[in-house]
Formats: C-alpha cells, structure tokens, sequence
C-alpha cells in the first residue's frame, strides 16, 4: 500500500498531479480544491494516497490531510460513490464542510459537487450520520500537514526552493481541531456522539471562527431541553 508521496512536481492539472520520487513518476489523482493549494511545477509537495486496485487498473489518489483521506475511506463505503465522487464532494465541501453537512442533514450541501444527484447525496447523508462524528473526532490529530519531502541533493540543485510550510503546532480557530475538541468534550460528558456532531456542526456554522470553548458553550445551549 502506497500511503504517502513525497517528490518534486513535474506536472499540474485541474485534476490530477505528476510527483517525481526519485525518478520515477506517480500521477495523482487530486481533488480541485487541492490542486488548486499545490505550489507550482518544479517545487516539492508531499500528498497522503489511498491506492485503488483493480484487475486492469491501479490508481493513486492524494489528500493534504490524514482527516480529508479519512473522509475519502467513509464516502466511498457508501454505495455509488467511487473515488472520483469523492473527490468531487471533497473538492466542493472540504473535510470540514462535509462533517457539518453530514451532521446537520444537509444533502442539498453534498448536492453541489459535480455528478452527484439528489438521491446519492441523500444516501451519503443518511448512511454516514452515525458514522460521521467518529472522523470529526480525529480532526485534531489528523489535520497536521504533510510536511516538505526530503530532497536528494542532485535533485534539489534543480529544483526551486519547496515553500514554506505552515505550522501546526498551532492551528487556526474555527478548524477541525476546534470541532474535534468541542466533540470529544460533549460525548465525554454523556451525550450521544450524534446528537453533539449536530450540535456542533451548528455552532460552528453560526460562528466559523469560533474557539474551542465557545463551541462548546455554544453546542451545550443547543442540546439543552427546551422549556
């Protein structure tokens, strides 16, 4: 199993990335929203890959983050959703708007990506509700980047500095760590991990930017019994 590619770029398209490892060339099929955050030809990038295998085809697809790969295994356990539809409605919503559509029942949300009709995306919404909140669990863990690839040294005199890459020591309010937290404190105190993954996709639909405790705070006032 191929899980991680890390080289210089030889090649870019809208969907799909050619990485030189070492002199040999991978094509990856990407979504648009991640070729659209690559850095140019001739820079190094690292992507994290599931690697599909069929009797007459292998084909490697390549995620920024652990938690969108995640995303990608759940979705295509729902029948009628290949890679490719994956990668269309991770390239639409991202890994953290497709934890809130899923948590909030919204399949008019999963809807927009391309080739997913009404009926599939209701499917997505209905047979991952339960599922869901255990990967927005993982968002803390799983949203560190890749990190720039080691370069062997003729291969980097050639190339162009890889740019630099963002920490994630720290990671920006409102993110998937902010969810997770938010989760994981919710079903710690007893809540069923469903009914917090809604909870909490709608605090922080209300509030994108929203730290950790006023997701909370926020979630806890939507769970409350209603006088």
């Amino acid at each position: 199993m191929i899980g991680r590619i890390a080289g210089i770029i030889l090649h870019r398209a809208p969907d799909q990335v050619m990485i030189d490892v070492r002199g040999v060339g991978y094509i990856v099929h990407i979504s648009e929203r991640t070729a659209a955050s690559m850095p140019p030809v001739g820079q190094a990038t690292a992507l994290y890959t599931d690697l599909l295998v069929r009797e007459d085809l292998l084909q490697l697809f390549g995620f920024p983050t652990l938690l969108e790969k995640e995303w990608h295994k759940l979705l295509t356990s729902v029948q009628g959703i290949g890679a490719k539809a994956s990668l269309a409605i991770l390239g639409t919503l991202g890994a953290d708007g497709l934890g809130r559509a899923i948590a909030l029942g919204d399949w008019s949300a999963v809807r927009k990506a391309q080739g997913v009709g009404p009926k599939l995306a209701q499917r997505v919404v209905l047979e991952l509700k339960d599922k869901a909140p255990s990967v927005m669990a993982m968002g803390g863990e799983l949203t560190v980047d890749t990190g720039a690839p080691v370069i062997e040294a003729e291969t980097a005199a050639t190339a162009a500095p890889a740019p630099a890459q963002p920490s994630p020591a720290n990671p920006p309010q409102g993110t998937a760590a902010a969810q997770s937290e938010a989760l994981s404190a919710l079903t710690n105190l007893g809540y069923n991990p469903s009914e917090a993954a809604t909870a909490v996709a709608r605090a922080a639909q209300a509030e994108p930017e929203a730290a950790t405790p006023a997701l909370i705070r926020a979630a806890l006032r939507s769970l409350a019994p209603k006088e």
